[in-house]
């Protein structure tokens, strides 16, 4: 054999074997692990670690690159809006995702994030039970369809399978539909929990059926084993830092699971059965299955490709909504959730090898204190009612003013306050006029910190200071609403469409902005990093390291720690 066809056999032998080379090459992973844990304030991943165990937060704190002072970049710290920024790299008013809700006035009706009219739920009787959802942004949904085509820009688990012609596997798995399907990107696949049902279910958005192994798990019916059992504390009760303070007057006594310990959860007859079961540490123990259960049977970072798995846990959300952050309950979750953790790590690094892993921790967003923790500590705190607005005599004269005659504001889907139909269709109103003229008022009101117009963000005509910037990056000109109000901190709404809460989050303040960033494995050294650093920065970071392009909305930098 010449030469020439020696050196051309082996660049053919080379082309064929490039895709592998390039997926076992050094320093790209085998599996990008995204962990979201909603409403993790940046400070619980420390606040009881000399009680942490091996394995779980422990394991990321001390083996990887911790960032201590992550921030989300926008104003309305909500789940949606947190999980899609953290997806694409990019703010709200790109990605689109301005709140949970928002009035979509083409169809004249409030319109829940995730939903979609042309595709349905895979399994029949899986939709929200309205009679027993908590969960009022889900009740707002006009149908049962879900998918991530409300998402304006590609996210990073897309990057990473268009780099490959789609031989990645990129799977979002939570007990929320919107902090599953915002991860999975609009290429990958995404799996959620269903109270109705008691099962993990997508829509045929994804699939036409399920693959057998989610089959199988769904007719094990998992959450039977938490029947008749009660969620129990882990510790003595003397051991822990909230342990006098089992019963608090603002906590919320939700269908009988009560304000002290133990709560249980009944016999699983009880329509609020599995909703107990997501407002304790149960909801992410599931989600942890399925997740363990989803990387064994798809073999996740085993295939000859950077697959991509995210996970999000929502229980650390609903237990702050419901007892708050700082309360025994939430204590005794972040001990057990530390345990989850461990749990599906350890799962990683027996199939893939956490020094094959990319892993990536961080939330979706903060969490303030119950107004009533903090005032038994002297802080001020307390509660708005938006609701009672159109009533106040200030907006009655805002109303003879400009000539209108019914109702001037329609509704309040935080943080946006939306005017009647029949005052935005009007030609007979000056609507800048009547905007700026609402927002002046409205700083006016007890609990208000500030209301921006819609006309003066559209105009980009905001104060140069960081909360006014942070509701810029939030504002979207089809989806927003007339007036984005900022409250004072500490000062937010508890009573969302009848389910009253202790605790809510949504605002610029840092006890809502203030997240943990935490990259580990894939061969990482330890690092401490006190520089400033957001969200945004985590998509395109990832995109790099994998050797992807970054999401197509990308407005973050570079976290060179990871990188280098």
């Amino acid at each position: 054999m010449s030469i020439f066809n020696k050196v051309l056999t082996g660049l053919c032998l080379l082309l064929l074997l490039a895709p592998q080379l390039e997926a076992a090459s050094p320093g790209k992973p085998k599996l990008v692990l995204q962990i979201t844990v909603d409403q993790l304030r940046g400070d619980l991943p420390t606040r009881y670690y000399e009680r942490l165990g091996d394995g779980g937060f422990r394991y990321l704190l001390e083996n990887g690159v911790v960032y201590r002072d992550a921030h989300h970049p926008h104003a309305n710290t909500e789940t949606i809006v947190g999980h899609a920024t953290l997806a694409t790299g990019t703010y709200p008013s790109i990605h689109g995702m301005v709140g949970n809700l928002w009035y979509d006035r083409e169809t004249g009706r409030t319109t829940y994030n995730v939903e979609d009219p042309d595709y349905h739920l895979l399994t029949a009787g899986a939709d929200v039970d309205k009679a027993s959802e908590i969960d009022p942004t889900q009740k707002a949904a006009k149908t049962e369809g879900r998918s991530p085509r409300a998402i304006l820009s590609s996210t990073f688990s897309d990057e990473l399978r268009a780099s490959n012609g789609g031989r990645s596997r990129a799977i979002g798995i939570s007990v929320k539909d919107r902090g599953a399907i915002a991860l999975a990107g609009h290429s990958g696949m995404a799996y959620w929990f269903s109270k109705a049902s008691g099962e993990f279910v997508t829509s045929n958005y994804y699939l036409d059926y399920y693959p057998d192994w989610v089959q199988d798990w769904n007719r094990k019916q998992h959450t039977r084993r938490y029947a008749g059992t009660n969620w129990e504390l882990m510790h003595n009760q003397t051991t822990y830092v909230f342990g006098n303070s089992d019963e608090r007057e603002w906590e919320v006594d939700l269908a009988g699971f009560g304000r002290v310990f133990p709560h249980g959860y009944g016999d699983g007859s009880s329509p609020y059965f599995t909703t107990l079961l997501t407002i304790s540490p149960a909801g992410d123990e599931l989600v942890a299955d399925f997740a363990i259960e989803a990387l064994a049977r798809e073999n996740l970072g085993n295939r000859g490709y950077i697959d991509y798995l995210s996970v999000s846990f929502s229980s650390t959300d609903y237990i702050g909504h419901i007892f708050g952050p700082s309360s025994l309950e939430a204590e005794d979750n972040i001990l057990r959730l530390d345990r989850t953790l461990a749990r599906l790590l350890a799962a990683v690094d027996r199939q893939v090898g956490l020094e094959h892993t990319l892993v990536v921790l961080s939330a979706d967003h903060g969490g303030p204190d119950t107004p009533g923790y903090l005032n038994s500590i002297g802080i001020p705190a307390g509660y708005v009612n938006p609701k009672e607005w159109d009533r106040e005599a200030a907006i009655d004269r805002i109303r003879k003013r400009f000539g209108i005659e019914g109702s001037l504001i329609s509704s309040y889907d935080h943080p946006y306050l939306y005017f009647s139909n029949e005052v935005t269709g009007s030609t007979d109103i000056n609507h800048e006029a009547l905007e700026a003229a609402v927002a002046e008022e409205l700083t006016r009101f007890p609990g208000v910190y500030a209301a921006v117009s819609s006309a003066a963000l559209r105009r980009g005509n905001v104060p140069d200071k960081e909360v006014y910037q942070a509701v810029q990056r939030n504002f979207h000109p089809k989806r927003s609403g007339d007036v984005f109000l900022v409250f004072e901190p500490n000062w937010f709404i508890n009573d969302m469409e009848g389910l009253v809460v202790a605790s809510t989050h949504g605002s610029p303040w840092r006890y809502d902005t203030f997240v943990p960033i935490i990259f580990a494995g894939a061969g990482l050294k330890h690092q401490v990093v006190d520089r400033k650093v957001y969200t945004v920065d985590i998509a395109p970071t990832l995109s790099i390291f994998v050797g992807a392009k970054q999401p197509s909305g990308t407005r973050g930098n570079l976290l060179r720690e990871v990188l280098q």
